[in-house]
């Protein structure tokens, strides 16, 4: 795929992974409709892709309600009368035992986020996508295929998107090309800041720093970017990650233990 000329959705375009996806998209020639919660995020990426050449709109967006997703695909088809790429950069985690917590009611909003919105922003763009044969690219995560010590919830959403963008894969049989990143420990996001704790509240800053097997937040766009121009299903960063579905098929013991370990280090 040639993304010069072509038109992309961002979700989550405020922050980590979907501002340096929107910054790197301009560069290459894309025009991009950026979507976040917060309009003073997005007019300040906006205003930065502009001043460097690029094209770009920036449109307040709360991707739990549907209104207003296809208020985002309207708009984008406004501006630029056609959309080649919806990118679901929008998420949020957790960071808990699931023994621990003292009110699930935030699982509601894990799953609201990370799995309807997504179903609100494909159900929206996707008469759009199949006219332009374009792709539907999702920020995933080991946790969509595997269990993941203390992230129960923000597991099981990725879980249910990870089958709803497979099926819809089987169902349009290449009408709309899908591509999941399986993504590790990103160094640059807010996803640990911004993860709820045991109470419900986010967690905040904390001295923490992410391990040596996390991989950069630029470093994991071009990675992404690559995967798309190659027109991938799957891209793994790291690429370790692939070895997942074969040690869980095999190894599934020694697999969790890892993981367990994995988790703590960070």
């Amino acid at each position: 795929m040639d993304l010069s000329g072509k038109v992309c959705v961002i979700t989550g375009a405020s922050s980590g992974i979907g501002k340096s996806l929107s910054l790197k998209f301009s560069s290459r020639g894309a025009s991009v409709a950026l979507a976040a919660r917060r309009n003073s995020k997005l007019t300040s990426i906006t205003d930065n892709i502009k001043q460097l050449g690029g094209t770009a709109i920036g449109i307040k967006t709360d991707i739990t309600k549907s209104i207003e997703c296809k208020n985002l695909i309207d708009e984008t088809l406004n501006q630029y009368d056609r959309i080649d790429l919806l990118i679901l950069g929008a998420g949020i985690s957790m960071w808990t035992p699931f023994e621990k917590i003292s009110d699930t009611s935030f699982f509601k909003d894990i799953m609201d986020t990370n799995y309807v919105g997504a179903v609100n922003c494909v159900h929206a763009a996707l008469p759009h996508l199949i006219s332009s044969k374009g792709m539907v690219v999702t920020c995933s995560t080991a946790q969509a295929i595997v269990g993941f010590t203390n992230h129960s919830g923000y597991a099981a959403s990725k879980h249910a998107l990870h089958g709803f963008l497979d099926t819809l894969d089987m169902e349009l049989d290449g009408k709309v090309l899908f591509l999941e990143a399986f993504l590790g420990w990103i160094r640059g996001t807010n996803m640990r800041s911004n993860a709820f704790g045991p109470d419900g509240k986010k967690m905040g800053k904390t001295k923490r720093k992410h391990s040596k097997n996390s991989v950069d937040v630029d470093v994991c766009a071009e990675k992404i970017i690559q995967a798309i121009i190659d027109n991938k299903k799957t891209v793994h960063i790291p690429w370790k990650l692939k070895l997942i579905p074969l040690l869980d098929m095999f190894a599934g013991n020694y697999l969790r233990r890892k993981i367990t370990k994995a988790v703590n280090s960070e």
